[in-house]
């Protein structure tokens, strides 16, 4: 109508989940309406806001005379939203995610226009929530090819591009192998090697790593009770995603936890599989993930704590959750040589998880010096290049009788 520049910000409430599932949706709608005030306080009368649904927000900010109005706006609605919401006789504090895109700069139609402001969206939740992001195109090439994973990692699943390769945990005390981890692998038929660091959180965010997880957990227990019948004791670890945590039913647990009876464990020995979870997955109050676990722990499926020291590292998660490992993130180690403060902390870990009953496995390790050190500190198991990469169930299996 008037010819001049518009701008549409995406909103998405930061843990809203969160607010629902401690406080009670009643008390949820409550935030939301109270969002939805404190939004239409920053606008002008040519201004619109709208609920999409769930806990996403719009705002269509018209006839833009400066571009620099909606970082102001964006700052606002940031700012206010961190002030406390005081819902009946409760407390909420909550931060938001937005995304923000300018007609006719970055599109001209509705559609294209919201599909911007979403990945934008996505880019705050990704640098950390509580901020504002501008649409780039290169946020639209990025999005594009995580589809084309998505679509090709549907079909790998079902054609035998996916394969488990497992890399050796060494006793550093005896120099053997004796556990390892299992590490998905995607060999495309026209583009290789994929990194599972560009296709396991599609996998996450599309939901497809429960199916894929639960395959590889099958693979694993398979593998480690073949190797067991030479090796009694031996055990492979399996990394479980926090969304497999919270999106499987409770029937995939159960047929874990079967499965893994039905192994059977040589009397002195330790169970076939383990876990490894991450520090993310200890953060949450969910009733549902704490059963699992207890499940798990029950069962006697011994847990490892991986990338430990990379996180928040609370040590009221190692007091709540009862683990059995550690697991020092290779970042820790790689400068194990040359950084003294590296040393301290890694030799820090090491005492605090022996006096907390815990072992501690070394990620990363790749020279005989990283190897001597950790060692040297009481450290109880290594990985890493040093011993050998990741590599497929039959080359393992010779390294394992060598």
């Amino acid at each position: 109508r008037t010819q001049r520049p518009v701008a549409l910000l995406f909103i998405d409430l930061d843990h809203f989940k969160e607010i629902n599932d401690t406080l009670g949706h009643a008390t949820g709608d409550l935030l939301l309406k109270q969002v939805g005030k404190r939004l239409a306080s920053y606008v002008r009368a040519s201004d619109t806001v709208t609920r999409l649904g769930g806990d996403e927000f719009t705002i269509t900010l018209a006839e833009l005379h400066d571009i620099d109005t909606v970082t102001d706006v964006a700052q606002k609605i940031l700012e206010d939203l961190s002030h406390p919401f005081e819902l009946d006789d409760e407390v909420a504090y909550i931060s938001a995610s937005i995304g923000i895109t300018l007609y006719p700069q970055d599109a001209a139609s509705v559609g294209e226009l919201l599909r911007n402001a979403d990945q934008a969206m996505y880019e705050s939740k990704g640098l950390g929530r509580n901020r504002f992001c501008y649409f780039t195109r290169s946020m639209q090439d990025a999005a594009q090819a995580r589809m084309a994973i998505s679509n090709d990692l549907r079909r790998a699943m079902g054609n035998e591009q996916l394969t488990v390769f497992y890399q050796p945990i060494v006793e550093l005390g005896a120099g053997c192998i004796v556990k390892a981890e299992a590490l998905l692998r995607w060999r495309h038929p026209e583009n290789g090697e994929i990194s599972p660091v560009d296709f396991i959180p599609i996998a996450e965010h599309t939901g497809m790593i429960v199916g894929i997880g639960n395959w590889v957990f099958q693979q694993a227990l398979s593998q480690a009770g073949a190797w067991r019948s030479t090796h009694p004791d031996f055990s492979v670890s399996v990394n479980v995603s926090p969304v497999q945590f919270y999106r499987s039913n409770e029937a995939y647990y159960r047929e874990w936890l079967s499965d893994c009876e039905s192994i059977g464990r040589t009397p002195g020995a330790g169970p076939a599989v383990s876990i490894e979870i991450t520090e993310s997955l200890m953060m949450t109050s969910d009733e549902t993930v704490m059963d699992k676990l207890t499940a798990f722990q029950n069962a006697g499926i011994k847990i490892s704590l991986d990338d430990f020291g990379t996180g928040y590292s609370s040590l009221s998660y190692l007091r709540k959750f009862h683990l059995d490992y550690l697991k020092i993130d290779q970042s820790f180690v790689h400068n194990l040589e040359q950084d003294p403060a590296n040393r301290a902390l890694c030799e820090a870990i090491i005492v605090m998880a022996h006096k907390l009953g815990l072992k501690v496995i070394a990620e990363g390790i790749e020279t005989p010096g990283q190897r001597d050190m950790l060692a040297g500190a009481g450290c109880d198991f290594g990985q890493g290049y040093l011993f050998s990469p990741p590599v497929g169930a039959e080359e393992f299996e010779r390294m394992l009788r060598s």
